[in-house]
C-alpha cells in the first residue's frame, strides 16, 4: 500500500492539488496559509528560498498519537531535505558547505505570533567553523549560533528568555556598549558558551550537535505549539476551529545580517490603519527577521529602502503590487535582502483596522480588482461596530490596570467617575458636567435617567439581555454587566475587587467590546459613522439583501438615529419606557396604587397627552415608514420601588420620627411614612413568584383594559394629528405575550373599537395593523389560529428563548450557563445567538403555520438577536420579513443581511 504523502516541496503545488483538489481553501487547509502562499509564489516565479512543507494532516496525526510522527513522514522530510541540498548545492550538517534552515509554523488561518518558529537550524561546532571560513565573518556566525540556541531553548525546551537575556545584558555591560549590534565576534563567542551552559543547566543535557536531531525536535515543538495556551486563546477569540492543526515549513535560511548590503523587513501593500494605497512597513539593515518585530533596534520606514538599496526596493515594490493583484487582497509580506538579492519569505492577507478594511474593499471594487459582492462579503458585520462606538487606544489598554471582567454586552469605550445610583449619575452629568460611569448591582427601569446621563454602565449582576444590557444597546452606551468579582456596597458608596476599593467619584474605564473594567482614565478614540467608504459599502449591501432592517426605538431621537443609520421602519417601540420619565411616573404609580376606577381613569387621562406627544414625534420622524408600537408589557411591580428598599426606607423614617423634635418635622415624616407604607403594601400585593410569567403583556391589558385602551387612543390621536400635518403614517399595534388566541380576540376587539372611535372623532381613516408578539412556545404552536386575528407577527426572541429553554436569562448568564458553554453542553449562548434547533424550529413552525392562514403575513423579530449576525442569517433562511434591532446595530444588521442573501445565492448556484 502506498504511503500517504505528508511532505510537499514548494514546487509541488500540482501534487497538493492532486490530493485535495483545485480549491484554494483546501490547499490552505493542507499546507497552511504560509506553506500555500510560499508554493504559490514559487509557481508565479517569485524569488523564494528553496524548501518544503509538512502538512497539517501530519500535525493532527502527531497530536492524536500523543507525540509520534505518522508513518513515513520523517523519511519524506529527509528526502525533501536532499532535494533542497541538490538545489542549493549545500549539505545539511556538512563542514564544507553547510545548509541552514528555519522551521516555521503556518496554520490555515493567520495567527501572528501565536505559534513557534526556530531559525538557523543546522549550526553546531563543525558547521560554525565552516561558516566562518566561507563568510570570513565570525561575528555574523556566532550571532546566528546564539540565536539558534536561544530560540531552540525557548521554543523546544521551554526555557524562559530571562536567563539568556541576562547573559546578553552582562556582555553589553562588559563591553561598555548600549546595543547588541555593537558586540564583537569575541563577545558573541563568549555569549554562545554561556548560552550552552544555560541550556544544560535547565535541561540537564548538552545542546544537540546533530542537525537532524535539531530539525526533528523543532518540528515536534512547532506541532505541539498548536495546542499552546496562547494559540488556543487566540483561536477561541478569533472563532478559529481547534482541529485544523498547523503545517511546518522548512525553509533554506537567507541572511539579512551579513553586512550593510543586507536587510530584513515586514511590509504591507496598503496602510493597515487607514487603508491608504501605499506601501507601509519597516526594515533593518544588517539584521535578522526577528529583530524587526522584537523592538531591539529602531526600525526604518520602508520608503527609506528606496534610497539605501534602490534596486532591491524597486524589485520589492514590483512584487508587492504583483502579489496584491494576484491575491486580490492587501498583502502582508516578509522579506530578506542577502548581499543585494531580494528573497520573499512570506505573504499573507494583511491585518487591518475596520476602517482600513472598509476603505480597501471599496477601493478595490471601484478599481475593478474585485466585484461589489466580494467587497461586501469581505467586511465582517462586527467590524462595523468600530465605526459606531468609541474605542480605547491600544496603547492605553496595554498599560491600564485591570480591575475585573464581565459580559461584553454593548460595545465601545467609556471613561468616567463612578456613581452608584441613577440620581447621582444624572446630577453629576447634567448639573456638574462630569463624565460618569453608573455602577449598580443591577439596574431597573427607573434607573433609565441615570443610564442615559452616564457615559457607560457597569453591573455586578445580570446577563446579556438584562435591563442594563438592553438599555445600553438601545442608546449606544458601552456596558459591562455580570462582573461578579465586583462587590458594590451602596450603603458605603464604594465597590471592592478583592482587597482593592474604588470609592464613589473615582475614575474607572470600561470596555464594552471586550468586557474589561480598568482603574483610572484611559484614552479613547472615536471612529466616525460618516466614513464615505462605509456609506458606499452599506449602500451596496442594501442592493443585495432581501431581509428588511428595522430598529427598536422608543423616542424620536432614537428614530432619527435609526434613520441616519439606514433603518426602514420601527420594529419595536416599547411604550412602557415612556412612563418612566419623571413627569409621568407619579401618574402611573397613582394608577397602580388606587383601588378606585375614577382615580385610575384620571391618572390615565393625565398620561394620555404624554403618550400622544411621544407617538406623534415618532410618526413625524419616520415619515410614512412603519412604526410598530408594543402595548405595555412588563408587570406592574417594576414601576414601583423595590420592596426590600421600601422596607429599609420605612425603618429609617421611623427611626428619624422617633428622634424628631418639632411638629412640622413630625408631620412631614408621618406623611412620608404613609406614602411609603402605601407603596409597600401595593408592591407586596403585586409581588409574584415568577413575575416574568405572571400578570403582564396581554394579560395586564385584559385585567386593566383602560390602560391599553388609553395607549391605543394615544396612538391613533397622534396618527390623526400627524396626518393633518401632511405626513403619512403607518402605525402597527402589537399585543405582547399572547399564548392563546382567545386572549388576542378579547384584547383586539376592545382596542380596535377604540381605534375606530378615534378615527370617527377625527373624520379620517388611518392605514393600520394589529398584530401579536410571538414569545411563548404555545403561540408558535398555534400560530395558524393566531394569524386569523393578527396581521403581523413579531418574535420576541428574548422571552421565546427563555421560555423554550426554561432558563432565566439574567440568572443563567452569570451562573451555570457559563459552565454549560465552557464544558460544551451548549455550543453557544442562546441569549446571544438564536438557538437553531429549538427556538429556530419554533419560529420556522410559526411562520409557516401563520402563512397558511395569511400568505402575506409580515413576520419579523424584535429581540436582541435582531442585531446578531448569525441570528440574522437564520432569520433570512427562515423567510422572515425583517429584523429589528438597536439603532446602533442597524448598520451591522444591514451588512449581515446582505451576507446572508449572498451566501444563500452562492449555495444555490453550486
Amino acid at each position: 500500500m502506498q504511503t500517504k504523502k505528508w511532505v510537499f516541496g514548494f514546487d509541488e503545488l500540482d501534487a497538493v492539488k492532486n490530493q485535495v483538489g483545485e480549491d484554494v481553501d483546501a490547499v490552505r487547509g493542507l499546507l497552511g496559509g504560509k506553506g500555500a502562499n510560499l508554493a504559490e509564489m514559487v509557481r508565479i516565479g517569485l524569488p523564494v528560498p528553496h524548501g518544503f512543507t509538512v502538512s497539517t494532516e501530519a500535525c493532527n496525526a502527531f497530536l492524536k498519537s500523543g507525540g509520534t510522527f505518522p508513518k513515513g513522514m520523517w523519511d519524506q522530510v529527509l528526502s525533501a531535505l536532499q532535494t533542497v541540498e541538490a538545489k542549493t548545492d549545500k549539505r545539511f550538517g556538512s563542514d564544507d558547505s553547510p545548509l541552514l534552515v528555519s522551521c516555521r509554523s503556518g496554520a490555515k488561518f493567520s495567527m501572528p505570533g501565536m505559534m513557534d518558529t526556530v531559525l538557523n537550524i543546522g549550526l553546531n561546532s563543525q558547521t560554525v567553523a565552516a561558516m566562518i571560513r566561507l563568510t570570513d565573518d565570525p561575528r555574523f556566525v556566532y550571532d546566528a549560533y546564539r540565536r539558534l540556541i536561544q530560540m531552540f531553548g525557548s521554543v523546544v525546551m521551554g526555557i524562559d528568555d530571562e536567563p539568556f537575556e541576562a547573559v546578553i545584558t552582562a556582555a553589553r555591560r562588559a563591553a561598555g556598549v548600549e546595543n547588541d549590534t555593537e558586540l564583537s565576534a569575541e563577545a558573541w563567542q563568549q555569549v554562545v558558551l554561556h548560552f550552552k551552559a544555560v541550556y544544560r543547566r535547565h535541561t540537564t543535557h548538552d545542546f544537540p550537535e546533530d542537525p537532524l536531531k535539531q530539525l526533528k525536535m523543532a518540528t515536534e515543538a512547532v506541532f505541539k505549539s498548536w495546542n499552546g495556551k496562547r494559540a488556543v486563546d487566540y483561536r477561541t477569540a478569533a472563532g478559529i476551529a481547534h482541529d485544523l492543526g498547523t503545517a511546518v515549513s522548512i525553509v533554506t535560511m537567507v541572511f539579512g545580517n551579513m553586512g550593510d548590503d543586507c536587510a530584513t523587513g515586514v511590509a504591507m501593500t496598503r496602510n493597515g490603519s487607514t487603508g491608504e494605497n501605499h506601501l507601509e512597513g519597516d526594515y533593518l539593515t544588517n539584521a535578522q527577521g526577528e529583530d524587526v518585530v522584537a523592538g531591539i533596534r529602531m526600525t526604518r520606514d520602508i520608503s527609506l529602502l528606496k534610497e539605501e538599496m534602490p534596486a532591491a526596493y524597486t524589485e520589492f515594490e514590483r512584487i508587492a503590487r504583483l502579489l496584491e493583484n494576484h491575491y486580490r487582497e492587501m498583502q502582508d509580506m516578509e522579506f530578506t535582502i542577502e548581499k543585494g538579492k531580494l528573497w520573499m519569505l512570506q505573504t499573507r492577507d494583511g491585518k487591518r483596522t475596520a476602517q482600513a478594511a472598509v476603505r480597501i474593499a471599496v477601493e478595490m471594487a471601484d478599481g475593478g480588482l474585485i466585484d461589489r459582492q466580494t467587497a461586501v462579503l469581505r467586511i465582517k458585520p462586527e467590524q462595523v461596530d468600530f465605526f459606531l462606538h468609541p474605542q480605547f487606544d491600544p496603547k492605553a489598554t496595554a498599560g491600564g490596570r485591570l480591575l475585573a471582567r464581565g459580559l461584553n454586552v454593548s460595545p465601545g469605550a467609556a471613561v468616567g467617575q463612578v456613581a452608584f445610583d441613577a440620581n447621582m449619575a444624572e446630577s453629576w452629568a447634567k448639573n456638574d458636567g462630569k463624565s460618569v460611569i453608573m455602577a449598580r448591582p443591577e439596574t431597573k427601569p427607573d434607573d433609565v435617567h441615570g443610564m442615559l446621563a452616564a457615559q457607560g454602565i457597569l453591573t455586578s449582576r445580570g446577563g446579556r439581555t438584562s435591563h442594563a444590557a438592553l438599555v445600553a444597546r438601545q442608546f449606544g452606551k458601552p456596558a459591562v454587566v455580570g462582573a461578579s468579582t465586583i462587590t458594590i456596597d451602596l450603603t458605603n458608596r464604594l465597590m471592592t475587587v478583592g482587597n482593592h476599593t474604588i470609592h464613589e467619584g473615582e475614575w474607572i474605564s470600561i470596555d464594552g467590546t471586550t468586557g474589561v473594567v480598568y482603574e483610572g482614565k484611559l484614552e479613547t478614540m472615536v471612529p466616525d459613522i460618516k466614513d464615505p467608504w462605509l456609506i458606499k459599502l452599506l449602500s451596496w449591501a442594501d442592493e443585495f439583501r432581501t431581509l428588511g432592517v428595522w430598529a427598536n426605538a422608543d423616542y424620536p431621537q432614537d428614530a432619527r438615529r435609526a434613520l441616519e443609520y439606514g433603518a426602514q421602519g420601527i420594529g419595536l417601540c416599547r411604550s412602557e419606557h415612556m412612563f418612566f420619565e419623571t413627569d409621568r411616573l407619579p401618574h402611573f404609580q397613582r394608577m397602580i396604587l388606587t383601588d378606585y376606577p375614577v382615580e385610575r381613569r384620571e391618572a390615565l387621562a393625565a398620561l394620555l397627552p404624554f403618550q400622544r406627544q411621544d407617538f406623534a414625534g415618532l410618526f413625524r420622524v419616520m415619515q410614512g415608514r412603519p412604526v410598530i408600537i408594543r402595548l405595555i408589557d412588563p408587570p406592574l411591580h417594576e414601576f414601583l420601588p423595590d420592596l426590600v428598599e421600601l422596607v429599609s426606607e420605612l425603618a429609617d423614617l421611623k427611626i428619624r420620627l422617633k428622634h424628631a423634635a418639632d411638629m412640622a418635622a413630625i408631620d412631614t415624616l408621618l406623611a412620608e411614612i404613609r406614602q411609603k407604607e402605601l407603596l409597600r403594601k401595593r408592591a407586596q400585593s403585586l409581588r409574584e413568584a415568577n413575575p416574568m410569567l405572571g400578570l403582564r403583556g396581554v394579560r395586564l391589558g385584559i385585567y386593566i383594559p383602560e390602560l391599553t385602551t388609553m395607549q391605543v387612543r394615544a396612538i391613533f390621536e397622534a396618527a390623526c394629528m400627524v396626518v393633518k400635518e401632511g405626513i403619512d403614517v403607518h402605525p402597527e399595534v402589537m399585543i405582547p405575550l399572547t399564548s392563546h388566541v382567545n386572549e388576542l380576540i378579547r384584547q383586539r376587539s376592545v382596542l380596535e373599537a377604540e381605534a375606530r372611535a378615534v378615527m370617527t372623532e377625527n373624520g379620517m381613516e388611518i392605514a393600520y395593523k394589529f398584530g401579536s408578539m410571538i414569545e411563548l412556545p404555545r403561540a408558535a404552536l398555534t400560530a395558524d389560529r393566531i394569524a386569523d386575528h393578527a396581521e403581523f407577527f413579531s418574535f420576541g426572541t428574548n422571552d421565546l428563548t427563555q421560555t423554550t429553554f426554561g432558563i432565566s436569562r439574567d440568572d443563567a448568564e452569570t451562573g451555570f450557563l457559563i459552565e454549560y458553554m465552557e464544558s460544551g453542553i451548549l455550543p453557544a449562548n442562546p441569549f446571544a445567538t438564536l438557538d437553531r434547533d429549538g427556538v429556530g424550529e419554533l419560529i420556522d413552525m410559526a411562520v409557516k403555520r401563520g402563512r397558511t392562514t395569511k400568505p402575506a403575513l409580515e413576520c419579523g423579530i424584535c429581540g436582541e438577536h435582531g442585531g446578531d449576525p448569525k441570528s440574522i442569517a437564520l432569520c433570512h433562511e427562515l423567510g422572515l420579513s425583517y429584523v429589528s434591532c438597536s439603532p446602533f446595530r442597524v448598520p451591522v444588521a444591514r451588512l449581515a443581511a446582505a451576507h446572508a442573501a449572498l451566501r444563500d445565492k452562492q449555495k444555490k448556484s453550486t
